[in-house]
């Protein structure tokens, strides 16, 4: 996938994770599609209020993904 896809809000299946500085979990790696992704570093984090939900846009090297998380599920938001 090599063009901008809106709107994608898929569940992903992240199957290595790692931790920032302040104890946060970001993928490291995921499998979406039939396709495994490994994640270049930790990603620019944004958090919204007191939901504790985040949304965390993440680089392959190649294109970004963004992320929601909440209650420990991940969420594919888009890919650019």
């Amino acid at each position: 996938m090599n063009t901008l896809t809106d709107s994608i809000n898929s569940p992903v299946n992240v199957t290595a994770i790692g931790f920032d500085r302040a104890m946060h979990a970001y993928p490291k790696r995921m499998e979406w599609q039939g396709q495994t992704y490994h994640f270049v570093d930790s990603g620019l984090r944004v958090r919204h209020g007191r939901l504790h939900s985040d949304s965390i846009t993440m680089s392959d090297g190649q294109q970004s993904f963004c992320f929601t998380k909440k209650a420990g599920s991940w969420t594919l938001v888009s890919i650019y």
